[in-house]
């Protein structure tokens, strides 16, 4: 009778001819494949994005009466999400202005500003942003321009040019032929370089102006 004290006792016991053979450890489960990409429904491949859009001929009477007027001063006349923009002659900037103010309506300069592509041999391009208010539309006009070439002031065409082409010298340290008070509008008269040209670090400050108005060693 198995004492019911000692479980052990009540195990079977070994089979005929020798002692129990140790059970083998079974072999390693299978790793489990990576997933697959969710299949899109109907069980088609997911779709690719979609390609960037590209800029699209800008059609009218505006664009007509410019590409007659500007012949060869004129490479682009473009729509893009609905943004009409024209690339001009650097040297054509001014007249095309003058135009677009007096016999097109786009009597409002919203805006100068610029764009640096620093291994680009013109380098910059110099953005005027206008506006119609008969119209009620926007209209970009961009210029290509290299380092060190000054561009031509348009305050003669739009006053509000001044504070606007002061701004622009004083990120890029682009140049306006002709500005009558061309000098820094943001920064102080004595800071060293340009904050918004691709070479100037915004960790690296004026060291040297910070030091001597500010008092301290780093400009971060």
């Amino acid at each position: 009778m198995a004492d019911e004290h000692n479980p052990e006792s009540s195990a079977p016991p070994p089979a005929s001819g020798g002692t129990a053979e140790p059970a083998k450890p079974s072999a390693e489960a299978p790793k489990p494949a990576p997933p697959k990409p969710a299949a899109a429904a109907g069980g088609h491949a997911p779709p690719k994005p979609p390609a960037p859009m590209a800029a699209t001929p800008w059609e009218g009477d505006v664009p007509t009466q410019l590409k007659n007027r500007f012949a060869g001063q004129i490479s682009q006349c473009s729509t893009y999400l609905g943004q009409n923009f024209v690339v001009v002659l650097a040297d054509a900037v001014v007249p095309v202005l003058e135009f677009l103010k007096l016999e097109a309506d786009f009597d409002y300069l919203v805006d100068i500003t610029a764009v640096d592509y620093l291994h680009r041999p013109e380098r910059f391009d110099l953005v005027y942003i206008l506006y119609s208010f008969s119209r009620n539309e926007r209209l970009r006009v961009k210029a290509m321009i290299a380092d060190g070439v000054p561009a031509q002031t348009v305050v003669n065409v739009h006053t509000g040019a001044n504070w606007l082409e002061r701004e622009v010298f004083d990120m890029f340290g682009i140049q306006f032929a002709g500005h009558p008070d061309l000098r820094r509008i943001l920064m102080p008269e004595e800071w060293e370089g340009f904050p918004l040209r691709k070479e100037y670090s915004i960790i690296k400050q004026d060291e040297r102006w910070i030091r001597e108005n500010l008092g301290i060693e780093s400009g971060q």
